[in-house]
């Protein structure tokens, strides 16, 4: 049985540190079998805000179906004054489209959680924050959350991650999703 995993997250700027830590959490996943989709901060900045005035029903349809399909999902935020970006808040928003299905929102899903920052308290809250939007969305945090403190020495210009501890944490967010993907539905 072929596991699916969404990965979302990232930011406006290509190969931010959580691209690139959700990128080798993705990678940890598919070595355990998963079959991965990413939806990055270039395809989330394309999204207007969910029910916004410019928002239409075509708009993030692609994200619903992947995540309404899906096993397990990775989600990956930089933390942003406390809390999470606007632009994940953004996207996640839109599985709001999922309310009325018969395994509404991420019921039954594992959700891996990364949390990028430049300050510990920036990652720890932002995890916080994390972890009560997957329970809101019905969703099962995995039992380990990545809350990460990065710097520019964090990741090598390929993506390559420089710190061997950071590096097992994101290998052991997506194996624990792509573990328990399929087993709670």
């Amino acid at each position: 049985m072929t596991r699916r995993i969404v990965a979302i997250g990232g930011t406006i700027k290509p190969a931010s540190s959580t691209e690139r830590a959700l990128a080798i959490a993705a990678a940890a996943a598919r070595d355990e079998g998963a079959e991965v989709v990413t939806f990055d901060g270039a395809y989330m900045a394309g999204l207007p805000h969910y029910r916004g005035p410019d928002w239409t029903a075509e708009q993030g349809a692609d994200l619903i179906e992947a995540v309404r399909s899906s096993d397990g999902v990775l989600l990956a935020s930089p933390g942003y004054h406390g809390t999470v970006s606007g632009m994940v808040k953004n996207a996640i928003d839109y599985l709001e489209e999922l309310a009325g299905d018969k395994r509404p929102y991420l019921e039954g899903r594992p959700v891996g959680l990364i949390v990028t920052a430049f300050g510990h308290q920036a990652a720890n809250t932002g995890m916080t924050t994390l972890r009560t939007i997957a329970h809101a969305l019905r969703g099962w945090p995995t039992p380990f959350g990545a809350a990460l403190k990065v710097g520019p020495d964090s990741f090598h210009e390929s993506g390559a991650c420089l710190d061997p501890t950071v590096q097992g944490q994101l290998e052991l967010v997506g194996r624990q999703v792509a573990q328990a993907a399929g087993r709670l539905a």
